[in-house]
């Protein structure tokens, strides 16, 4: 029994969502997400709730049917309301600043890595040590902030590297430590 497929969606005011087949399409302040649904669950739209069921039990209908639900959400608060991510860079000498429309970093290596900016994302730098990412789309906003974090993830035993915000680094005693 999948209890995540089974909840409402409601859908806030100035979202509009349009069902075509198997193409779900969601326009709000945010911009417009389009994606092609499983043609296993079925998507019923009354009024501003929707609703997400399975014709039978098999495997792939319950494996398919949360997951579903869970990216229409993610749709739908993604165009109304947007996601961000909130990267802090720890270590001597490390910073980040924007040239033009990339994305530039100085992490400690021999040379400097750039990012190039994806559409529908905006990468900001309110400090040279914090890079914000904020975007519609879960996905793309996820995978750019991973991308960024695999130049230098955080290691445990000074802390240096690039980490989420909030995300706790679980430290290590070095050699003389007893």
């Amino acid at each position: 029994m999948s209890r995540i497929g089974n909840k409402l969606i409601t859908i806030p005011e100035g979202v509009d969502v349009n069902l075509d087949g198997n193409v779900i399409t969601v326009k709000g302040k945010n911009g417009e997400l389009t994606r092609e649904l499983s043609p296993v669950i079925n998507v019923n739209i009354d009024g501003n709730e929707m609703t997400f069921t399975r014709p039978n039990d098999s495997k792939a209908s319950r494996t398919i049917h949360g997951t579903t639900r869970a990216v229409v959400n993610n749709m739908v608060e993604g165009v109304s309301v947007g996601f961000e991510k909130v990267l802090e860079l720890n270590g001597v000498g490390y910073r980040a600043q924007l040239q033009g429309n990339k994305l530039v970093l100085n992490v400690g290596l021999s040379h400097q890595v750039e990012f190039d900016q994806v559409e529908g994302l905006t990468v900001e730098v309110p400090k040279n040590t914090i890079i914000s990412i904020k975007g519609a789309n879960k996905e793309k906003v996820g995978a750019l902030a991973a991308n960024i974090r695999a130049v230098r993830p955080p290691e445990p035993y000074k802390g240096k590297g690039i980490r989420y915000r909030g995300e706790n680094v679980r430290r290590k005693e070095g050699k003389t430590g007893k």
